[in-house]
């Protein structure tokens, strides 16, 4: 591999088994890993203001290429700073290459060899996002990690489908690279195959011996049984490269990040902590609290008692209940606090286990927590 892009390093500062905790330093942030990395689809993260974001211990969010290049443009983003000053974030964003969209907006693309085009969600407009496209995209939005375009199969497709995919994302992280990048700004290729761990194998040899900053985990969390995805990242994330960071893209649950961080992953990001928040829906240290259900109506505890954060220090069970039943606006926000805080106390107790060098263990205790008092289930009569 080419040296790191000037400005970034990457240090692995203890182990515990295949876990790993490490130092990565962008041009706008030193980021302890394993990290979590909200998700700003819209140059902001649901509900929140940034110094909110920041105060859960955040220092890299990720921001969404695609829906910014149809809105409101990164020609104007650019004017302003790129997504950091747009948006007033003072740490590192990483931007992903609409390759997911080419997975979630299926019936409104279609793709080549060259690239794909797209009916915008917007207003229907023909829009062609091809590798060059995106890296000029995400050059003028200035993120501290660019992502290469990839294209991401859904989890059942079939064995020739994937090896397409595969074939197309390893062409199209070439034409990447070859595009100039912004200043300081380092660059993540992607590996694809599918649930077949030959393919993902064969694919990951591909995508590492390429001049990138990092290696991501694509195609994961969509459609694929829960279990597989645990199996192969375990198989895969062990023979990442070491020297750089590995990121398992789109995942996850509490449960789900516990098991990635335990096979050696270091960085993620999903809409889970914002989305379910707005559902009524809590991440604790015991489960998920599922706001709609009755049981809460008069409930004067937090949502969490271990919890540090605003929401757990002032409001009931029963108040918040009573937000998302008047349709407040202010319920869902104060859930998305707390769940962001949530993931990242999450990630900040892996990180002092694998210092410890007691990982398992810790891992084993909080994934028994997390089942012992999870509501599940419709709102209770």
């Amino acid at each position: 591999m080419s040296p790191p892009t000037p400005g970034f390093s990457f240090a692995v500062e203890a182990r515990s088994g295949h876990a790993r905790r490490a130092r990565f330093v962008t041009p706008h942030a030193t980021i302890e890993t394993p990290v979590f990395m909200p998700v700003g689809t819209q140059a902001s993260v649901k509900s929140l203001a940034p110094e909110e974001v920041e105060a859960t211990g955040a220092r890299i969010v990720l921001a969404n290429t695609y829906h910014l290049w149809l809105r409101p443009g990164p020609e104007l983003i650019d004017r302003f700073g790129g997504v950091r000053g747009f948006m007033g974030w003072p740490h590192a964003v990483l931007t992903d290459s609409g390759g997911f969209q080419v997975f979630s907006l299926a019936e409104r693309r279609s793709v080549d060899d060259d690239g794909v085009t797209f009916r915008s969600h917007l207003d229907g407009d023909r829009q062609r996002l091809t590798p060059e496209e995106a890296m000029r995209v995400q050059r003028l939005l200035r993120s501290d990690v660019a992502m290469v375009l990839d294209e991401c199969p859904p989890g059942g497709a079939d064995r020739r489908t994937v090896e397409a995919a595969m074939r197309r994302t390893s062409a199209w992280a070439r034409r990447c690279l070859d595009a100039p990048a912004a200043q300081g700004q380092a660059r993540f290729g992607i590996v694809q195959g599918g649930v077949h761990e030959d393919l993902r194998r064969a694919h990951l040899d591909d995508i590492a011996q390429l001049p990138v900053d990092g290696v991501a985990l694509g195609g994961f969390s969509v459609g694929e049984r829960v279990e597989v995805m645990y199996e192969l990242v375990a198989a895969l994330a062990p023979v990442m490269p070491a020297d750089r960071p590995r990121y398992l893209m789109g995942v996850g649950t509490p449960e789900d990040l516990v098991h990635a961080m335990g096979a050696g992953v270091d960085m993620f990001d999903c809409v889970l902590p914002t989305r379910n928040a707005r559902n009524g829906q809590a991440f604790t240290w015991s489960g998920r609290v599922n706001l709609r259900q009755a049981r809460h109506t008069s409930d004067a505890s937090p949502l969490d008692a271990r919890c540090g954060c605003p929401t757990c220090a002032t409001y009931s069970r029963a108040y918040l209940r009573h937000l998302f039943k008047a349709r407040e606006m202010l319920g869902p926000r104060l859930v998305t606090q707390h769940n962001l805080w949530f993931y990242g106390a999450l990630v900040r107790a892996a990180r002092d286990a694998i210092s410890a060098d007691r990982y398992d263990a810790w891992a084993e205790e909080t994934l028994a927590g997390l089942s012992a008092g999870d509501e599940i289930g419709p709102p209770d009569r």
